[in-house]
């Protein structure tokens, strides 16, 4: 029997989470009303401005933006196309050497790029014959992502490459913890998220159950990034669907402890089905599938605009009134 003891500590810190700051977000509200009065509403830049706020206890000012990636291989791929499993292990090697397009977004942004190799040597399990993880190599994994983004900056993107087999493995968990709402797209995804729904009847019922049993190492080590950016008052744009289904099981241990994610885009039909029941709003709708950080960052552009806008208000008003308002 399932003893759940390595999972405990993450259970009791989920629960525990601190909520939003609603001291800074209602003087971020109160800005907004006035510049709105003066220079006509501010619609969603706003409210992203509030949501700053809110979630990293300042007032919104200059951001630098850092990108996180999570790369894990899965035995699923020996079912699908050969070089699955070498395309992650190519994704990751072009990022070294600069030649991704999440390189290029990031240094035209002056972001800050992580890309972690999760074991690529070692592949999870096949889901639809056996539990991808075991109990303890998937609390470590959590708890690897947890230390991985330790000291992140001011907003924090996160994205997670598992390839074909990580994005099918991405959709079987979010039909685990979400329910029939998601479905994979295609006859052959499906086939196989079927299958390993059925593999593991019967214990999905739990979210870091169903999550080390049909998941993966980057949708594991994500689910604890986003924990430990909410301890570190880091708020958090998600890109993917391996993402979306690490703020999915987290969701299911406490509904309020994603409240400091937004999404990046819609993505494919699977990912825009578990954001609506999730009831987040994508930042963008250009429909990107890859999950290699790439929607994050442009996404990231947008929540970075939002935050100099407001900074700009508020430095407008200290100049015009005289008062000396901390600017954090």
């Amino acid at each position: 029997m399932v003893s759940g003891l390595p999972f405990d500590d993450f259970r009791h810190l989920v629960a525990s989470l601190a909520g939003p700051d609603e001291t800074v977000r209602r003087e971020a509200a109160e800005l907004n009303t006035r510049s709105a009065a003066r220079d006509g509403a501010l619609g969603r830049a706003g409210e992203i401005a509030e949501w700053l706020a809110a979630w990293s206890g300042r007032r919104p000012g200059v951001l630098r933006p850092q990108v996180a990636i999570f790369a894990g291989t899965h035995g699923l791929s020996a079912r699908l196309e050969d070089t699955d499993r070498v395309y992650v292990q190519d994704f990751v090697a072009r990022c070294g050497s600069g030649d991704a397009p999440i390189n290029q977004l990031c240094a035209a942004g002056d972001y800050g790029l992580q890309v972690f190799d999760l074991a690529l040597e070692v592949p999870t399990a096949d889901i639809t014959a056996d539990a991808a993880l075991d109990e303890r190599g998937c609390a470590a994994t959590i708890a690897f992502g947890m230390e991985a983004v330790a000291g992140g900056g001011g907003l924090l993107v996160l994205a997670g490459q598992g390839g074909d087999a990580g994005r099918i493995s991405a959709c079987a968990v979010l039909a685990a913890v979400l329910g029939d709402v998601i479905q994979a797209p295609g006859a052959s995804d499906g086939r196989l998220v079927t299958e390993a729904l059925e593999s593991h009847r019967g214990h999905l019922a739990d979210p870091l159950e169903a999550m080390r049993r049909v998941g993966g190492r980057e949708t594991a080590a994500l689910a604890g990034a986003i924990v430990a950016a909410r301890t570190q008052k880091v708020p958090i744009v998600l890109d993917g669907i391996a993402a979306i289904a690490a703020a999915a099981v987290v969701h299911r241990l406490n509904p309020a402890a994603i409240g400091h994610c937004l999404v990046a885009d819609t993505g494919g039909t699977a990912q825009a089905a578990a954001i609506a029941a999730l009831g987040l709003d994508p930042l963008l709708s250009l429909g990107m599938q890859g999950g290699d950080g790439s929607a994050g960052a442009m996404a990231a552009g947008l929540v970075q605009a939002a935050a100099h806008s407001h900074a700009a208000a508020g430095k407008y008003e200290t100049r015009v009134s005289g008062t000396r308002r901390p600017l954090n």
